[in-house]
């Protein structure tokens, strides 16, 4: 019961801060000068990949020990998907400060990809998994 609290609070908790990071503006002084390339995509594919995981670990606590069902998790990796693209509309339809673009939706579709991937390995069955429920 309390992995099911933790696990939902913190996929939903995750989900509301990528809203808030993704539509809220910042103020550029406190922004660090370093110079890494393509450091917006690999936040990206970081926040979208950390989403799957904690996302298929709620599954995984709500339903069962192993995650069989290839088609709850490929609507769940839909869903993902889906909710990058409307960020990135929103960043470009309701924000002055922030721009949609398709290599945002690239990355965050790879990380969601990954994420659920990794998930799906580790908790599949196939694998042996220490995890208790």
């Amino acid at each position: 019961m309390l992995k099911r609290y933790v696990a939902g609070t913190g996929f939903i908790g995750w989900m509301i801060g990528i809203t808030i990071l993704s539509l809220v503006s910042f103020e550029d002084d406190t922004s660090l000068d370093l110079e890494i390339p393509y450091l917006d995509k690999i936040v990206h594919f970081t926040f979208y990949f950390i989403a799957a995981v904690l996302g298929i670990f709620f599954y995984r606590t709500l339903k069962q020990r192993t995650i069989a069902n290839f088609k709850k998790t490929l609507i769940f990796l839909g869903g993902l998907i889906v909710y990058g693209i409307i960020i990135e509309v929103l960043q470009s339809t309701f924000t002055t400060y922030r721009s949609g673009e398709i290599t945002d939706v690239l990355a965050n579709s790879a990380g969601a990809l990954l994420g659920t991937l990794l998930m799906r390995a580790i908790f599949s069955g196939k694998t042996e998994s220490k995890w208790e429920n």
